[in-house]
């Protein structure tokens, strides 16, 4: 399957999270996307370095200012299940705005064209690393890195593009 791309519109897929209020939500992509502008970047997985210390960081840091430019949802997105991230968004006290999203099973990071075979370190078939721009529905940025790469999903690549 090819990886999304600009022009594509995403597929609709189920995504779970923990709403403010501590509840399990399990919701279609195409249902908090439809009629907004959203950020829904991925990560190979909670917890790890390069996602925890780089990824992360720059979008909550950059949150307001991607919300002043038209952002309605900022979503953290990886194929992990909906508990660890919200342990994982736990770890990020200053954080208003980045959903932390799970595709606990993958089955969504397949729709999009988007995995990332990480068996030999131990850590099953992930997400890659990616950043993607959607405005009702359509993808209009697709920063997708090769490997483990962090060179074009930031934050900060993503505010250029706003």
């Amino acid at each position: 399957m090819a990886p999304i791309a600009v022009g594509d519109v995403v597929p609709d897929g189920t995504i779970s999270y923990f709403d403010e209020n501590d509840q399990l939500q399990t919701v279609s992509v195409h249902a908090i996307a439809a009629g907004k502008k959203v950020i829904l970047f991925g990560v190979p997985g909670a917890f790890t370095p390069t996602c925890s210390m780089k990824h992360v960081p720059g979008f909550i840091e950059k949150a307001e200012e991607m919300k002043s430019k038209g952002v309605d949802e900022i979503i953290c997105f990886s194929v992990n299940d909906p508990f660890v991230m919200k342990a994982w968004g736990k770890t990020y006290p200053e954080n208003k705005h980045v959903k932390f999203v799970a595709d606990g099973s993958g089955e969504y990071t397949h729709l999009l064209g988007l995995e990332l075979d990480l068996k030999e370190k131990g850590l099953g078939v992930r997400s890659r690393r990616f950043a993607l721009l959607l405005d009702n529905l359509k993808v209009t940025v697709a920063n997708v890195e090769s490997g483990g790469e962090f060179t074009v999903s930031s934050a900060e690549d993503i505010l250029k593009a706003l």
